[in-house]
């Protein structure tokens, strides 16, 4: 998928020198490192973004090295906004009926650095009858409000695909049953967005956010939840959009060195047969050069994408009949104003 991305961010004239790193399974398995000691200082202070394929490798039946280096970016380098962009380019890609690209154009911001996540807790007389397993959902005032917050700016900010604003702002969450954590985001969003009174501050469940997504994603322009209903929400999303091989995210700290990956996994199965989708991680191209201030290039490449889907350029996994390589090749030549 990278050397598809990266293809078509040169094609597209962008201004971009890159550097490339050998982190994962190849170099693990020879030598047992995921991440040298110096590596997460010298990504902040080396490099303006970072461009990362899928982890995970049967090889490494661990995982490790996906953990230490995906997660330990998150964490060490403070990426706390995750942010996904759901867009429809094609009513075809959709699996609802009677739903246009312009129904389905909204944003989902993830808190990336807290909560379930943190891998806080711990096993006690494991494999035992006995055995407890706690999980503690770590959420603090200074973590949710700065993710409330750039919801909030990113809504002010960023205007739909037909140039609309964007005029909603909705969190997420479980406080019903979860009082605690659920406590603190609404106290939180609810002051937040007393600041923003230009923009409509709405609460919902998740559970009936995700009834919600299905039966009307119109209603949506940014969604803002903690890291793991953000998880789940961002795959139902997904799949309004042509399913995981369509999606793009991006890892922000604001002003400081941010990492893009696309949001697919790996799938060692179909791995070296030329036949995965690379249209979620060129859109996340993009979303890296926007992010770096190559607005027009940025915009190259998500119109060479649409017309990629609307000519039927692509994967068979939505539709068409191309290899991996050759949606690339396409994308790039289109990219570049051929």
């Amino acid at each position: 998928m990278i050397p598809e991305a990266v293809k078509v961010i040169s094609a597209c004239g962008a201004d971009v020198e890159f550097g490339q790193l050998d982190w994962g399974a190849d170099r693990y398995l020879v030598d047992g490192v995921t991440v040298p000691p110096d590596g997460f200082t010298a990504l902040g202070r080396d490099f303006d973004a970072i461009l990362v394929g899928a982890f995970g490798d049967p090889r490494v039946a661990s995982n490790i090295h996906a953990k230490e280096i995906l997660l330990g970016m998150r964490f060490k380098m403070d990426l706390y906004a995750n942010v996904r962009p759901v867009r429809l380019l094609d009513a075809g890609l959709c699996p609802l009926k009677g739903v246009e690209p312009k129904d389905v154009d909204f944003v989902v911001v993830r808190e990336n650095t807290e909560g379930l996540y943190s891998d806080a807790g711990g096993v006690f007389k494991q494999g035992t009858a006995d055995e407890v397993a706690i999980q503690e959902d770590i959420n603090t005032r200074k973590g949710v409000e700065r993710v409330v917050r750039f919801a909030f700016e990113y809504c002010e900010r960023h205007s739909k695909q037909d140039g609309s604003p964007r005029k909603r702002v909705l969190m997420c969450d479980k406080s019903n049953a979860m009082t605690h954590a659920g406590g603190l985001w609404r106290r939180v969003f609810h002051e937040v967005g007393q600041e923003y009174p230009q923009i409509t501050a709405v609460h919902m469940y998740v559970d009936a956010l995700c009834t919600q997504m299905v039966l009307d994603p119109r209603q949506f322009d940014v969604i803002v939840t903690n890291n793991m209903f953000g998880d789940i929400i961002t795959d139902l999303a997904a799949a309004l959009q042509g399913g995981l091989g369509m999606a793009a995210s991006g890892n922000i700290y604001p002003g400081k060195t941010s990492m893009f990956e696309p949001v697919h996994g790996s799938a060692p199965p179909i791995a070296g047969k030329n036949v995965a989708n690379p249209l979620g991680a060129i859109l996340t191209a993009a979303m890296m050069l926007d992010h770096l201030g190559l607005t027009a290039q940025a915009r190259k490449i998500e119109a060479a994408v649409l017309q990629a889907v609307r000519q039927n350029r692509t994967t068979r996994d939505v539709g068409g009949a191309m290899s991996t390589s050759e949606v690339g090749d396409w994308v790039a030549l289109h990219a570049g104003g051929g």
